[in-house]
């Protein structure tokens, strides 16, 4: 029976998906409940700290809205290029590549106006018409929630062999409760869990090392526990580190301590992917 043009279209492109995923060993989807609780952050570093051991990482920015991946590693102007009908992505870093839709050519204060369905479509688009060289991992950064970004990448995924999520919270209690919704998420969708990242789990004071609790204390951990899930870590905000990222370096790019706890959360995400 047909399908008609849409539906064979749609099968076409199901068919590319699975020819792009064959190429990538590793999918890891960065989510969290809340915003501002600086998922990018994590995952722009978690990508990172992956190319410097010497993988090859995809970075892939879904938060349609909010397409702050692109900002965080100083590309503002920057562009993909097409071949055809495919994206080429854009190498941000030595084994690092970059897709998103701050890198398609519009102005950078430009903002996205567009309902679920048109969102969906570019996401299929995004995830399997981008000409991803071979990869150890794809990271991809959602936005909030648990909202069309992140349910159709989730269900993209449904199949890959290698998948997992991370969730990113803050200590506050609020956030901590997005988070534990967020877990929820990922288990209705039977997404593994590799496990929840606490961001801005205190002040670091660079003289002596000391961590100040700024919004609360211990939520990620006490969450993770009580849901069975890996703490992967607790990351402090280095004020001293802002100025750098306004330069669009990482925070793995500088001499900041906080860069040693992304290459620690690296070599945990290693070793909770299979081999």
């Amino acid at each position: 029976m047909s399908h008609g043009p849409e539906g064979d279209e749609r099968v076409a492109q199901m068919m590319r998906l699975r020819g792009v995923m064959k190429k990538i060993k590793h999918k890891i989807v960065v989510l969290s409940g809340k915003g501002g609780v600086g998922k990018s952050t994590v995952s722009v570093n978690l990508a990172l700290s992956l190319a410097l051991k010497g993988l090859r990482v995809g970075l892939l920015d879904t938060d349609i809205h909010g397409p702050n991946v692109a900002h965080l590693l100083g590309l503002d102007h920057a562009t993909m290029s097409f071949h055809e009908t495919q994206l080429e992505p854009l190498e941000a870093r030595p084994n690092l590549f970059l897709v998103s839709v701050a890198l398609t050519g519009r102005p950078v204060d430009t903002a996205y106006i567009w309902r679920g369905p048109i969102k969906i479509a570019l996401i299929n688009q995004l995830m399997a018409d981008t000409l991803w060289p071979e990869l150890d991992f794809l990271i991809i950064d959602s936005p909030p929630g648990t909202g069309d970004e992140p349910l159709t990448v989730c269900q993209l995924l449904n199949n890959s062999p290698s998948r997992g999520s991370i969730i990113v919270t803050t200590p506050q209690a609020v956030s901590v409760l997005d988070a534990r919704r967020t877990i929820d998420f990922s288990r209705q969708l039977k997404m593994p869990i590799l496990g929840l990242v606490e961001n801005m789990s205190g002040y670091l004071n660079r003289q002596d090392g000391s961590v100040l609790p700024l919004f609360g204390q211990g939520g990620g951990k006490t969450a993770a526990e009580e849901l069975e899930i890996p703490f992967l870590e607790a990351i402090p905000l280095d004020p001293a580190a802002v100025a750098d990222s306004e330069k669009g370096l990482a925070l793995v790019e500088t001499e900041s301590p906080v860069k040693g706890i992304f290459l620690a959360l690296a070599e945990r995400v290693l070793s909770a992917m299979p081999v």
